[in-house]
């Protein structure tokens, strides 16, 4: 692969970043990915049910095999920034210019909406602390149901309309349960129902909201942190990241040991007959197809930790930190994304984590909270503390998928201004990009929760197409690279795991999109092929269909070497074989009802 460039000297603008971190700097940086438990924990358990503890044990194993050919892979180019995509991406380019651009995309519009996600949940949990909405059964909610006793008569039709959606219950409850909803929004804040401008974008709602002004001051912070470059950004993290992941183990832990845990919480391992409702179903095609969702969308979450080696190009020793970041960043992912939905589900049971609050995310910081401290300033802490872990989670979001956007353009992928940064060697044009693209999902994100789980499964099928990419990058860059010095070599049956893994990944994709939107699965690949347009313009207009030399000569080849396909038509059969796999998982696996 070459010695390592020189690295840029701080306090100049350039387009090289600087060799500044070892592992342990990847390490806290990747350290807000086990905070992405926050996002979907509701959801997953919505969809799979008493399954929902198994699915994140599973998703996390798979995804710590995976990350042996990642790191791997990581090792041949010391020299580049971005990440896992950027060099499966190495691999593809002697077979097809549009593949090896599509992993770098598709890692970058799965990565990117974690800042505009995070921003939403972390507004919700700021909200809920500040202006909360009352619960039915606080004593002004009750108060006013007693002093509006009378308002609702029985023959009205608001209460005829509930009796018909509402079989076997009386006049009475159906006042009663008016009354009380009636109650809790007249004593809502009314911040909690502002908003500048709203309307439908598609399948998809969104809104200029209180949640969305938190959200974008939250994101601002972030880009202001990550300003510094990456030593700065590491710094930060170090201390933001014990304060998070030391309660996340607490919250993990303590149920365990207080006794909370009820064990018959686990059983029967059974799927749901339908999708949030707490009746059991069984383990048949429609039920599969639920937990097999679950499967999808918990990928997004716990395969998150190689963003570690985003960081290469940063890396003071690439060939000895880069397995070490990866490594280390996996054991704890598998630790907190095993224990803490564990406890979760063991402490709240199936009707707990069915609750409404739970399944949209806005009440999980709350919930675990209580598990520790059963309320009072505990949990406030605890609540305080989950805030810090999605912060942790953007900073993590940044600083990777800028770097993607950065080293992509540097290769030739994606267009020139990327490669820009600032006297501090930060990506400022990448993560400019970041978050201007960002400030527009942040408000699909916090109309609904519908929409918020729209787009995180739009993003995560940019990220099945990626780790599919990527995985079969490490077999075809043994054939076609097998001279160069590997600082860390995979075992070859983790590289063959990796492969088959690969096709697990795209029957998730298939599968399981469809549970979270019906057109999921069309507008996450819809989304995959907008590369086509930005490398065009970027390829053909702006280098005149030449890859830039140094991109070449970080694989040791010219341009005439990439003739030279030592895989012959296997990495194009692939290709097939996993749009097949991905069509006829969508065909075979249906919904229930």
């Amino acid at each position: 692969m070459g010695a390592l460039a020189a690295d840029a000297v701080p306090g100049e603008s350039s387009t090289h970043l600087v060799r500044a971190i070892d592992w342990r700097g990847a390490f806290w940086v990747a350290s807000g990915v086990p905070a992405l438990v926050l996002f979907s924990i509701g959801g997953i358990a919505g969809v799979a049910g008493n399954v929902a503890f198994l699915v994140w044990t599973v998703s996390m194993l798979m995804g710590l095999v995976q990350s042996f050919t990642y790191a791997e892979i990581a090792g041949l180019f010391p020299n580049k920034s971005g990440g896992a995509s950027v060099y499966g991406a190495a691999a593809w380019v002697r077979y097809s210019k549009v593949i090896a651009p599509l992993s770098v995309w598709c890692n970058w519009f799965a990565w990117t909406p974690v800042l505009s996600l995070g921003c939403s949940i972390a507004a919700a949990y700021i909200l809920n602390a500040l202006v909360p909405i009352p619960p039915a059964d606080a004593p002004h909610v009750l108060a006013w149901v007693s002093a509006h006793a009378s308002s609702i008569p029985a023959d009205s039709p608001r209460v005829l309309e509930w009796l018909a959606a509402h079989e076997g219950k009386t006049a009475a409850d159906a006042v009663s349960t008016l009354l009380s909803a009636d109650a809790v929004a007249a004593l809502t804040p009314a911040i909690r129902e502002w908003t500048l401008f709203q309307g439908t974008l598609g399948p998809v709602s969104f809104s200029f909201n209180a949640a969305f002004v938190i959200g974008a001051v939250l994101m601002l912070v972030t880009f202001a942190i990550q300003h510094r470059g990456i030593l700065g950004t590491a710094a930060v993290q170090k201390f933001i990241g014990l304060a998070v992941i030391i309660p996340m183990f607490i919250v993990g832990i303590v149920p365990i040991l207080t006794g909370q845990i009820d064990w018959s919480n686990y059983t029967p391992i059974q799927p749901l007959a339908a999708a949030y409702e707490p009746a059991l179903g069984e383990w048949n095609i429609p039920g599969w197809t639920l937990v097999l969702g679950a499967m999808f969308i918990a990928a997004w979450s716990t395969y998150g930790f190689e963003t570690a080696i985003c960081y290469t190009r940063e890396f003071r020793d690439p060939g000895r930190d880069t397995f070490k970041a990866i490594f280390y960043s996996g054991l704890l992912c598998l630790a907190l994304f095993t224990l803490v939905p564990f406890t979760f589900q063991g402490v709240l049971g199936l009707d707990g984590m069915l609750a409404p609050s739970i399944v949209d995310g806005s009440g999980v910081a709350e919930a675990m909270g209580q598990m520790v401290g059963h309320g009072g300033w505990i949990t406030s802490l605890l609540v305080m503390m989950m805030i810090l872990a999605l912060m942790l989670c953007l900073m993590t979001a940044m600083a990777g998928s800028s770097r993607t956007l950065y080293q992509g353009a540097r290769d030739g992928w994606l267009p020139r201004y990327l490669t820009h940064v600032n006297s501090h060697g930060a990506p400022t044009a990448a993560m400019w990009t970041d978050l201007v693209v960002n400030l527009a999902i942040l408000a699909i994100a916090c109309a609904d929760a519908t929409s918020f789980f729209f787009i995180l499964a739009v993003s995560n099928c940019g990220y099945i197409i990626f780790n599919f990419l990527n995985l079969n990058s490490g077999w075809i860059h043994r054939i076609d690279n097998a001279h160069v010095t590997r600082p860390w070599r995979a075992p070859t049956w983790v590289i063959a795991a990796g492969t088959v893994l690969a096709y697990v990944n795209a029957v998730f994709m298939g599968a399981g999109a469809k549970v979270w939107n019906p057109i999921a699965l069309w507008a996450g690949l819809f989304t995959a092929f907008l590369i086509l347009p930005v490398f065009w313009y970027r390829h053909y207009v702006q280098d005149k269909g030449v890859f830039p030399a140094h991109m070449l000569s970080d694989l040791g080849l010219t341009q005439a070497d990439l003739k030279q396909r030592k895989a012959g038509i296997l990495p194009y059969l692939t290709l097939v074989a996993g749009l097949a796999v991905v069509l006829i998982a969508n065909w075979f696996f249906q919904l229930p009802g």
